[in-house]
């Protein structure tokens, strides 16, 4: 089976986080898609998060009406309140592997160029195939100056446009499916009255609405 991992806060998950999960699994042949919320990210203040099991909710609900979507409690928060780190979220998603699955990690743009803050970003570069989500004016070259030149397959072309081939794993770029949806933006518009029809899923819509989630934002 193809595997990937999307990751991110969801606060809230959107429109645009689905567009990206269909095109990517109708592209690389992915037979299942982890949405992994995370708990305690380590670049973002985590008072300033909506709390954990809201977001996770609202994944699962947004989840429910695609079959290859799958909500995972991969980085549900620890009782210590440690953060969540990637390459240790790879790596146990790979225990659960078998032989023959591959597993991929889906993943922005913006987010990608920022690869190198990350904890052990060489081993998780090594680790796990990228599926990178482009942005209008993206070139090919932004990834190439995030990968340490060590890690790049010698003497290899890569098969297709947009593919970077690493020695032990791949780096494909998704085109077309920029959006203009950001969860700041949902977040900004609830609390002026703003409707947010169509911005996320209609059950993520309604349970934002039910618990009275961003009215503070």
């Amino acid at each position: 089976m193809n595997i990937a991992l999307f990751g991110g806060t969801f606060d809230p998950i959107h429109a645009g986080h689905l567009w990206a999960a269909q095109t990517a699994a109708r592209k690389f042949g992915l037979h299942q898609i982890l949405f992994v919320p995370t708990g305690n990210p380590p670049h973002k203040v985590r008072d300033q998060l909506t709390p954990y099991v809201h977001r996770y909710a609202m994944v699962a609900l947004a989840c429910a009406e695609h079959p290859r979507f799958i909500p995972s409690l991969l980085e549900r928060p620890a009782p210590d309140a440690r953060p969540h780190y990637s390459i240790a979220t790879v790596q146990r998603a790979k225990k659960c592997l078998r032989v023959r699955d591959r597993l991929y990690f889906l993943i922005g743009l913006d987010a990608f160029l920022d690869l190198r803050t990350w904890r052990d970003y060489r081993r998780l570069l090594d680790a796990v195939n990228f599926i990178v989500v482009s942005r209008p004016g993206f070139e090919m070259r932004e990834i190439r100056e995030i990968v340490p030149g060590g890690l790049v397959a010698s003497g290899a072309q890569p098969r297709q446009r947009g593919e970077l081939r690493l020695r032990n794993s791949h780096i494909y770029v998704l085109q077309g499916v920029e959006s203009p949806i950001a969860s700041r933006n949902i977040r900004e518009a609830v609390p002026r009255g703003e409707s947010i029809t169509g911005l996320v899923p209609p059950l993520v819509e309604q349970y934002i609405l039910k618990e009275g989630l961003y009215r503070l934002a």
